[in-house]
């Protein structure tokens, strides 16, 4: 009974121990067995570092370029080739290198600067550039394919020439061509003569005065042969003067305006006192003409009422009829008021009317 239990134990260990794999199995030829899985393990790991390599490869040798982009393609530092086109190209994987360099159109703001006018007058000037890369090649050579240089020069480029531009120009100047390009006109008599001396009529010239940006752009040259990148424009968003400036110019301002608006009243005085005195020279005209015309009418008048009076006298039926007629016209003057009795003589041409005598 001992004997089997101690059996059944070594069996069960041995039988472990098989399990656990204590124990090598061969084939029937002798050779060793082998349980395979270690060998394909080391297949898959190598086959997933080839794929791993080819991504890794294959992602560094494309070369995507965007439309405002150029890329600049160097080996070992040196500009192999300036790739312009939109699209997807190749270059040689851990080699060649990459540069990007911006392709729209940029916008630098400038900082505002102090400037002096050919009259001594200090001004601060606020403006900004548009500008863009033209030749990659250039500006990566010259300015290093980055944008803070370009920023840099062109500062210095466009500082030098709005200082050169209204230094030349008075304050007014700079003021008038700030609102942009004008255009004015101006007399221009033609000196030649045709046919006795006979002098030709003038003529207009018109004369355009440049905006300041167009004068500032003129001072800037060279630029896009020098570094490869072309000023497309210089605006200048703010004209201002120094504060200790200000309030002088102001109270300058305000005294020319007063002494403008004074000229103005004087002459409105002046013109308002001609335009009285000739009315008035008017109405006196027309009055006296009119007191001309109205005597000339009573005299008229008067001239037909002698000559009615004198055809009444001439003929005795008229003049009966006229002495008639005074004599009413007499006794209705004397019975104004409240009393209306009249005392007549006998001999009164009014007695003589009610006593049918005339």
């Amino acid at each position: 009974m001992i004997y089997n239990q101690n059996q059944s134990n070594q069996t069960n260990q041995a039988n472990m121990n098989f399990d656990n794999g204590m124990y090598e199995r061969y084939n029937s030829n002798g050779t060793k067995k082998g349980s395979g899985k270690g060998k394909k393990t080391y297949i898959g790991f190598v086959v997933l570092f080839i794929v791993f390599a080819l991504i890794i490869v294959g992602s560094n040798s494309m070369v995507i370029t965007k439309e405002n982009q150029y890329k600049l393609v160097r080996q070992f530092g040196k500009v192999q080739r300036v790739i312009s086109k939109s699209g997807l190209s190749f270059k040689v994987p851990f080699i060649e290198t990459v540069d990007v360099v911006p392709k729209e159109l940029l916008l630098y703001d400038l900082p505002a600067s102090d400037v002096i006018t050919s009259d001594k007058k200090s001004m601060i000037v606020d403006s900004y550039v548009l500008w863009r890369v033209t030749d990659p090649l250039k500006f990566a050579q010259t300015l290093s394919g980055s944008v803070a240089n370009a920023e840099r020069r062109i500062d210095t480029i466009v500082y030098n020439a709005t200082k050169n531009t209204i230094s030349n120009m008075t304050q007014d100047e700079v003021i008038v061509s700030r609102d942009g390009k004008m255009t004015i006109t101006v007399d221009q008599t033609d000196t030649d003569v045709v046919n006795n001396d006979m002098e030709l009529p003038s003529e207009k010239e018109v004369i355009e005065i440049k905006s300041l940006t167009e004068e500032i752009m003129d001072q800037i040259a060279n630029v896009e042969d020098q570094y490869g990148i072309e000023i497309v424009t210089v605006e200048v968003k703010k004209l201002d003067l120094p504060d200790d400036n200000k309030q002088a110019v102001y109270t300058r301002m305000i005294s020319e305006r007063e002494n403008i608006a004074a000229q103005y009243t004087a002459e409105g005085k002046s013109q308002a006192k001609i335009i009285e005195n000739t009315t008035d020279k008017e109405v006196s005209i027309m009055i006296s003409n009119a007191q001309a015309q109205a005597e000339a009418i009573i005299a008229e008048g008067e001239a037909e009422y002698m000559r009615i009076l004198s055809d009444a006298y001439s003929d005795p039926e008229k003049a009966d009829f006229y002495s008639f007629v005074r004599a009413l016209d007499a006794l209705e003057a004397s019975m104004n008021g409240n009393n209306k009795t009249v005392i007549l003589s006998d001999d009164s041409p009014i007695a003589q009317i009610f006593n049918g005598q005339y």
